[in-house]
């Protein structure tokens, strides 16, 4: 089987095709050239013709297929469908952060499985169901195609799109390594973000290899029983066990501990939810992230003004915390929070 570039960091590049010939420094070059360009490097005094067919017979250079686009007229928010190598369908969104005229920019969501486990009740992908893992030249190379359909650059990652990415770390974690490379696609690994909604085992691998991107956890809900209903990864991976990894990951890491809420109207958002959360993080420092919930079936709502303003009251008089509200675009075009689905949603909306 050929080796498949954009697959592996330059370091297990080398440690490849060292037979060949292929040194620490070739071996970032070629990363380089297979990332940036999507060929080999064109022979010079670091690779002479005979070492370059060599790599053609050895090495391989796979990329997506793009089967959709469409763009939000609301926001700009576009969203890609892509097809790899395995079954199944995939999407990424691009984001613009265009509010900076001397800093334009885009962050790129991108998706790390086809489909979801988790069976998260108001989200699109989790009403799919579990596909398949991609591996992490089909991460990596979202972020090389929608790089080259954008005039401004992407400045960072978000792990937001299909998936659940700690049951997958192996990948994601090679992919963002290549991503943060200088001679991948040199995005600070501090700017790019893991999401993920509790997987404990994978949060404390993460803690425990130090890994530079940020991680973002979905709580949603204080009350297990509670979250249990929403989130089934709750039976699995109890709140209290999570909040005691959440602890250990914020010991090592020194970093505080980013936890994402999906307001939903009437379930959620109250004054008793403010407290627990107040309760359960005690002595943790964390930011919140609060978030519409995006339901196309219509069964879950987001809150009122009204619910969102005394919510964020009780959150300011119990928790003490950093308190963001989160803006999901993309809504327009099934691309906002919870509404991937690998193009079905939109392919139904087009008919």
């Amino acid at each position: 089987m050929p080796i498949l570039l954009k697959n592996q960091t330059s370091d297990q590049l080398h440690a490849s095709l060292a037979h060949a010939g292929v040194s620490p420094h070739l071996a970032r070059r070629i990363l380089a050239a297979a990332v940036k360009r999507g060929e080999l490097p064109a022979p010079g005094s670091h690779l002479n013709a005979r070492l370059r067919d060599s790599l053609l017979g050895l090495t391989e250079i796979p990329h997506l297929t793009q089967v959709q686009k469409v763009v939000s007229p609301r926001d700009g928010f576009t969203k890609y469908l892509f097809q790899g190598r395995g079954a199944g369908q995939f999407e990424a969104v691009r984001i613009p952060l265009l509010h900076r005229p001397d800093d334009l920019k885009y962050v790129a969501c991108v998706s790390s499985q086809v489909g979801c486990a988790m069976g998260c009740v108001f989200c699109a992908t989790g009403r799919m169901g579990f596909g398949r893992n991609l591996a992490a030249w089909e991460i990596v190379d979202q972020v090389v195609k929608l790089q080259a359909d954008s005039p401004h650059p992407i400045g960072g990652v978000v792990f937001m799109g299909m998936g659940e990415p700690l049951l997958n770390y192996d990948a994601v974690m090679t992919a963002i390594q290549i991503l943060s490379e200088p001679c991948g696609m040199a995005i600070a690994a501090k700017a790019i973000t893991v999401c993920t909604v509790g997987i404990i085992p994978g949060i404390r691998r993460f803690t425990a290899e130090r890994q530079r991107a940020r991680l973002i956890v979905s709580l949603t809900s204080a009350d297990p029983l509670q979250r249990r209903g929403l989130l089934p990864v709750e039976q699995s991976n109890p709140t209290p066990d999570l909040i005691q990894a959440l602890r250990e990951y914020h010991t090592v890491s020194g970093q505080r501990v980013t936890l994402a809420w999906t307001m939903i109207s009437g379930v959620n958002v109250g004054e008793g939810d403010a407290k627990r959360l107040a309760t359960l993080t005690r002595g943790l420092p964390i930011k919140l992230d609060l978030i519409d919930v995006n339901d196309p079936t219509g069964r879950f709502r987001p809150p009122s003004r009204a619910e969102l303003d005394a919510f964020r009251d009780a959150l300011r008089a119990n928790l003490a915390m950093p308190v963001t509200r989160r803006y999901s675009g993309g809504q327009d075009i099934h691309g906002a929070c919870g509404m991937l689905a690998g193009g079905t949603t939109l392919i139904r909306s087009r008919a």
